[in-house]
This record gives C-alpha cells, sequence and structure tokens, in this order.
C-alpha cells in the first residue's frame, strides 16, 4: 500500500500530480488552505474515480500551526510515506517600495521555512527508497518582475534540494523539484487575454503547460531510481522566439 503526502493537492498542479499518482494507486493526503468546498470536491472525485483512500487536511501552510497538524495525522495513524511532495507556496505582489517586512516573512515561511521543518518532523515516517518532490519554479531561474519575494524563496528552494541531497542519502531517500512555467491552472486561466497572449508569445511551444503534462515530470521523478538532485525545467521553451 503506497501513500502519497501532496501539499497544496487539492486544486491546481497539486491536484494534478495527486490524480497522476491515484491513477497509478496511491493512497493520498493532500492538504489546503482555505477553500473547503474544493477540498472535499476533490477528495470525492479522486475516491470515486480510482478507488484509492483520500485525506484532505486544511494545513495553512503559513500557518505556524500547519506543521503539527499535518504530523499528528500521520503519526497517529502510523502511515509509512512513500513520497512527499512540497507543492503549496504562496507570493506577494506588493511593490519593492511598499512591501512590508511581515510579508515578506510570511512567503519565506510558507515556500521555505513550512517544508523544512515539516519535512524533518516527517523523516522517520519516510520509507527507504521514498522521493521528495518540492515545487520550484522557473521564476526561480529568471528575475520574477511582480514578486521579489516569491522569485527569492523559489531559488532557495532550487539550493534547497541540491543541498537536501546530501542530508538525505543516508536515509536512502532522493529528493528532486520541478521548476514549471505557466501551467494553466485557474490561477493563470483567470488572467486576461491580451496577458495570456504576451506570454505564449515568449514560449517557443505557444501555449502554456496542460497540468497533466506537468503531472508526469513529478511522476517521472517520483518513480524513477536514479532521479536525485535535479531541477527539471518544464517551460515549453521559455524566451526561445
Amino acid at each position: 500500500m503506497k501513500f502519497a503526502l501532496i501539499t497544496g493537492g487539492t486544486k491546481g498542479i497539486g491536484r494534478a500530480v495527486a490524480e497522476r499518482l491515484a491513477k497509478s494507486g496511491y493512497n493520498l493526503i493532500l492538504t489546503y488552505s482555505t477553500d473547503t468546498i474544493i477540498a472535499q470536491k476533490t477528495r470525492s472525485e479522486l475516491t470515486a474515480a480510482w478507488q484509492v483512500d483520500v485525506a484532505v487536511l486544511k494545513a495553512d501552510s503559513a500557518d505556524t500551526k500547519a506543521i503539527d497538524i499535518v504530523a499528528h495525522h500521520i503519526e497517529n495513524r502510523d502511515i509509512q510515506l512513500d513520497t512527499v511532495i512540497f507543492n503549496a507556496g504562496m507570493t506577494n505582489r506588493d511593490s519593492f517600495e511598499t512591501m512590508q517586512l511581515k510579508d515578506w516573512e510570511k512567503v519565506f515561511y510558507a515556500n521555505i521555512h513550512f517544508p523544512v521543518f515539516l519535512l524533518q518532523r516527517l523523516l522517520p515516517k519516510i520509507r527507504q527508497g521514498g522521493s521528495i518532490v518540492f515545487t520550484g519554479s522557473l521564476m526561480g531561474k529568471i528575475p520574477h518582475s511582480v514578486s521579489l519575494s516569491y522569485g527569492v524563496t523559489k531559488s532557495a528552494v532550487h539550493a534547497l534540494v541540491k543541498n537536501l541531497v546530501k542530508f538525505l542519502t543516508p536515509y536512502s531517500i532522493r529528493v528532486n523539484a520541478v521548476a514549471p512555467g505557466f501551467v494553466d491552472t485557474e490561477w493563470q486561466k483567470n488572467k486576461p487575454a491580451e496577458i495570456r497572449q504576451n506570454i505564449e508569445n515568449k514560449v517557443a511551444l505557444g501555449r502554456f503547460c496542460d497540468p497533466a503534462e506537468l503531472a508526469e515530470v513529478y511522476f517521472l521523478l517520483i518513480e524513477n531510481p536514479y532521479m536525485n538532485g535535479e531541477i527539471v525545467t518544464v517551460d515549453g521553451g521559455y524566451s526561445y522566439k
């Protein structure tokens, strides 16, 4: 019986990865921040479609209580995890001139501190041969003109993966990251048509990535036993045109 924990797993990229893993027989623990209706809908749909066990936990990655919420669920049920996908994250779009320290720190907590210390807590519950996958970002490689804190923290996620290899090798646990470009989630679909067109014009393939296409890359990193310490960029050839 395989178990996967996906933070931010009830919609967007996390939902697509959850569906791909459910299709392969993984039981799922999915965290979400606020939208209980969407979370319960995701749980029902995945359970009905793939006959796997799906738990949804309200655990906001920006909340210091979230680590205990997730860890207690796994510890109390003595679940052994095969994979952990650190997908939850947040951004702040205030200008450089107006951004506040508390908002800067909140993004760092959600994107860096939360996964680090949740991983520390869960380490005894991850099987040997298990896999960790982080969601990085193309914006961690290309300077982000909209959110300084997001770009910097995603760069830190990429560095974190490289450094964690050293620390996780004694446990026979692999760690990798996916750095998506522009993915056709609800967040992107709600952008004005002109902005979407400007983005598509910069992508060699001329379109946004389908979440299901991206989920296959996560699945590769989870299942391929030789993938370790990699940051896989999936951007369709961004800025090649």
